[in-house]
């Protein structure tokens, strides 16, 4: 006798198969079942050498994951419905029962809850991450024109105008830029508002020098 070849078993015991012959039996890959061992869907026994065995029933939940993988059931899934067993009906054919299909929708509508939770989680922080990230940008393109060599003044004139426009939409205010009505032309045209302009003109620019020699001298110190 070679000594590879096994001894025949006896009539009413349950052969074991390696890994690869049970493949054959299923007209698979041994990487499918390794894959599915993995997943927890089987278990099968070892040998001293460590070698995987599998036996008829472990053949039977191979071949329930198979059809089941092929009506497009997902592992999740077929995880909870390996937990109830099938039952016998009048016809021979084996199904679940009523409490079992129960049972498996309850499990898995748990599931699909408690990935809800997940993925709102993940949005929030996402919008956070962004807006965060885009607070970090406004940053980084102002050092990068300082750098360029562009004017603080006017650097820090859009700064303050972009962060009133950005206040005024939070408020619901109407933007900056909308046309004037009639009414105010014609007062902008008077010379009194025309004086009255440019002494406005003349203590932003005030303002915005000192908020300029602010930021310079925060540099400096």
């Amino acid at each position: 006798m070679s000594r590879h070849a096994r001894p025949d078993p006896a009539p009413d015991a349950n052969p074991l198969l390696t890994v690869r012959d049970a493949a054959l039996r299923l007209n698979v890959t041994p990487r499918t079942l390794k894959y599915y061992e993995e997943r927890g869907l089987v278990t099968p026994t070892r040998s001293e050498g460590r070698y995987r065995l599998y036996d008829e029933h472990d053949l039977e939940q191979f071949a329930r994951i198979l059809r089941l993988r092929a009506l497009g059931f997902s592992l999740h899934g077929i995880t909870e419905m390996l937990k109830r067993p099938l039952e016998s009906v009048g016809d021979g054919r084996r199904r679940y029962s009523h409490e079992s299909l129960q049972q498996i929708a309850d499990a898995l509508a748990q599931q699909i809850d408690t990935l809800d939770a997940r993925i709102g989680a993940v949005r929030r922080e996402l919008k956070e991450a962004q807006s965060v990230r885009a607070e970090l940008a406004d940053d980084l393109d102002y050092l990068k024109r300082r750098l360029a060599g562009e004017p603080s003044e006017a650097l820090i004139g859009e700064r303050l105008a972009a962060s009133r426009r950005r206040q005024d939409a939070e408020r619901g205010a109407p933007p900056l830029t909308q046309a004037p009505s009639s009414t105010a032309l014609k007062s902008a045209n008077k010379p009194g508002h025309a004086r009255a302009s440019k002494g406005a003109e003349k203590r932003g620019a005030k303002r915005t020098q000192k908020q300029s020699d602010d930021e310079d001298g925060g540099e400096r110190a």
